[in-house]
């Protein structure tokens, strides 16, 4: 790793030691524009709209990061802090029937109401539409990555492995929700 790299590295792990609330609110937030410039450039959108950037990092460092934080926070006290697979195996479990299914919603409704601006009537009938197959889609993928974040990550990085991986899932969604436009169009 050069020398920068390796430098940011150390600083930023320094920051999440020393802020852990604020780091994770702030990756949070940068790694939600990163996803949706990416998803809007390869949505095809020519010129970056930036009200809805503004909006996604809003999403990221207001709701993302601050929940993220202080659910693994409770997991780890609900648990003990215990690493062994069957105590994994519950947190998964716990984590994809509290957590998954409230923030596929929540993100369902901010996204319509906030970011599209459309008004409830024509939200609620498109979660009631899609809401199913998001979770059902996000229930094959997630839990794997809860296993591994419970079972290798420390407590403290969890969050940010976590954002990570949700920024390259919200680009999948992004061009999942776009090639279903196109197929019926």
């Amino acid at each position: 790793m050069g020398s920068v790299a390796k430098k940011g590295l150390q600083e930023y792990l320094g920051q999440l030691q020393k802020h852990p609330l604020r780091t994770k609110i702030i990756t949070a937030g940068v790694l939600s524009a990163v996803s949706d410039i990416v998803a809007q450039k390869l949505s095809g959108i020519q010129k970056l709209q930036l009200k809805r950037l503004l909006f996604k990092v809003l999403f990221g460092a207001a709701y993302l990061g601050p929940f993220g934080h202080f659910y693994h926070i409770l997991l780890e006290k609900i648990f003990k802090g215990k690493k062994d697979s069957k105590t994994v195996a519950k947190k998964v479990v716990l984590e994809q029937l509290t957590s998954s299914p409230w923030n596929n919603l929540l993100f369902l409704l901010y996204y319509g109401l906030v970011i599209e601006g459309r008004p409830w009537t024509q939200v609620k009938s498109k979660i009631k539409k899609e809401y199913p197959t998001v979770q059902y889609t996000s229930w094959s993928f997630w839990p794997v990555v809860g296993w591994v974040n419970h079972q290798y990550i420390p407590l403290q990085l969890r969050v940010v492995v976590h954002s990570v991986v949700a920024c390259f899932w919200a680009i999948f969604l992004n061009l999942r929700a776009r090639s279903l436009a196109l197929n019926k169009g």
